[in-house]
């Protein structure tokens, strides 16, 4: 409504300065004597250009016959102004009028402009409209930002409403989505303290716990886990995080037996669709691995064709990770190990990347396009790739001191090769 005012009020403005501005303007050329300043800068005009002319002339750049032509045009032009001058100073001492015509003209102006809002701008509509659809106030803000509101708004229910366990149950959740585990743990040991000890409570605390360990599953979080399957066997969020964490470690079968129970249990509050694709990726892998489809699939009636099988491992990397002797003795079960593949030719950035555990060693990697990175190159489009492995104290992808590191400078798309650990970063 507001952007319609200002359009409303802007018209009206222009309106009315083409009603006064020529009236000032008469008025002025009335008292001011314009007509013969007009006349005199006419000839002044004509004096400059008749100079040139005859300069002109002068220096033999026009001939006699094409002065005496342009300078007959000069005169000739002279005397239209001069006339056309005479003609306004007649029309501006005939035409001489008081401010009641303009005036009237302004009062006009405005009693049709508001009868076109009232009438023809729909006003009641674009009232109705704007109540019925408000402005969105978080247009442009970030996912960071939208993410930090949305704690701030149930920081302050939960300050109106101490004692609500489903406020701090959502508020658990924000704080994970935000990165901030530790206040995610207390807010979920809050809801058991009020609500008393349930799986639905004890696997997000369990994830909490995991992310805050670097996704690792420390004795804590495996306690909680085995607490949290025995109040429900079917707990999604508790075998989200198993399935979740086998697959990071390569147990992929464990992960499609977690995910499956989660399927099985017919939930009405969980997306089946995203947890189907997270089993068929999984099964990927171990077919990948294994060179066969899991038991499971062919319960389900899942068949593997041989050209489809082809086209798969033509589109996949394979490595077989392993240490070197050396550094044996440096490496810790509760390492990880981040697997990267990029292009040997174009631009320089990972395509395909994955993550183990250390305690897997030596095992096989798979690498393909359920693994991009999300750029707009895949690994099935490249020809060769270089592998880098990092094996990781810290849980961090860049390699900081004490980490191991290997490499394989080029491996052909569908090919097969193996990758040695055998380089302490210092």
């Amino acid at each position: 409504m507001t952007t319609f005012w200002i359009f409303i009020v802007i018209v009206v403005l222009v309106s009315l300065a083409l009603i006064w501005i020529p009236h000032f303007r008469q008025q002025k050329l009335l008292e001011a004597g314009e007509t013969g300043v007009r006349q005199q800068t006419n000839l002044e005009l004509f004096n400059e250009r008749l100079a040139a002319l005859e300069k002109e002339l002068n220096d033999n750049i026009l001939d006699q016959q094409e002065f005496d032509s342009l300078k007959k045009e000069l005169e000739v032009s002279l005397l239209q102004d001069i006339k056309q001058g005479q003609d306004e100073s007649l029309n501006v001492q005939g035409k001489r009028k008081s401010a009641l015509w303009p005036s009237l003209m302004s009062v006009i102006v405005i009693i049709v402009a508001g009868f076109m809002y009232q009438r023809l701008g729909a006003y009641q509509e674009m009232e109705n409209t704007a109540a019925a659809t408000p402005a969105n106030p978080h247009a442009g803000m970030s996912p960071e930002q939208l993410m930090q509101m949305r704690v701030e708004m149930l920081e302050k229910q939960i300050m109106a409403e101490p004692e609500n366990s489903q406020a701090w149950f959502n508020l658990g959740h924000a704080y994970m989505q935000a990165g901030d585990f530790d206040k995610s743990i207390s807010a979920f040991d809050k809801v058991i303290s009020l609500v008393g000890e349930h799986a639905e409570l004890l696997g997000p605390k369990a994830t909490a716990l995991y992310y805050k360990a670097g996704q690792k599953m420390i004795p804590i979080v495996q306690q909680l886990i085995d607490r949290s399957l025995a109040l429900d066997p079917h707990d999604p969020s508790t075998l989200l995080l198993v399935g979740m964490d086998a697959f990071y470690t390569a147990d992929y079968q464990k992960a499609i037996d977690a995910w499956q129970k989660i399927l099985e249990s017919d939930r009405s509050d969980i997306d089946r669709q995203a947890i189907i694709s997270a089993v068929d990726a999984a099964k990927m892998r171990l077919q990948a691995n294994d060179g066969a489809m899991p038991n499971d699939a062919a319960h389900a009636g899942v068949k593997k064709a041989d050209d489809s099988a082809a086209a798969t491992t033509a589109k996949t990397v394979t490595i077989e990770l392993s240490v070197s002797p050396e550094l044996a003795s440096k490496v810790s079960s509760t390492d990880m190990i981040f697997v990267f593949a990029r292009p040997t030719e174009g631009p320089s950035v990972p395509v395909a990347a994955t993550k183990v555990s250390a305690k897997a060693l030596p095992v096989t990697v798979v690498l393909d396009d359920t693994t991009n990175m999300g750029g707009s190159v895949k690994l099935s489009e490249s020809k060769n790739v270089e592998i880098i492995a990092v094996l990781s104290k810290h849980g961090n992808l860049k390699p900081e001191a004490g980490d191991l590191r290997g490499k394989l400078a080029s491996i052909n798309v569908g090919g097969t090769g193996a990758l040695v650990l055998d380089t302490e970063v210092q």
